[in-house]
């Protein structure tokens, strides 16, 4: 899984999203790491819903434009529960691997 699709459906995870919302709510959660164009956000939103790991929850108006809220679906939350493990477990390697350098007396900088 790419990380912004890892952030979009997390950002999805506990409440439905508008557009902007998700956009918002991923630079939050990757702590700025993460800044979603408009239109790279929609294209993915498109491509997750054709994959059903999300959908439409609802539209209202607002100052005249249509405003899409997004959901994950069950499918999705099984997607992000297994790249989160997924992640988890490398990055549970990655420093364990480290421990084990300094243990041998070498520095991150060696």
């Amino acid at each position: 899984m790419r990380e912004p699709t890892f952030w979009i459906l997390t950002a999805l995870a506990a409440v439905p999203r508008h557009g902007y919302g998700v956009i918002r709510e991923v630079e939050t959660l990757s702590q700025g790491r993460i800044r979603l164009q408009a239109g790279t956000l929609y294209a993915a939103l498109d491509r997750l819903s054709a994959e059903g790991l999300v959908e439409l929850d609802r539209e209202e108006t607002v100052d005249g434009r249509p405003r899409r809220y997004y959901r994950l679906t069950s499918s999705g939350a099984t997607a992000l529960d297994e790249e989160a493990t997924r992640l988890k477990a490398g990055a549970e390697a990655a420093s364990a691997q480290l421990a084990a350098r300094r243990r041998f007396g070498l520095g991150l900088s060696s």
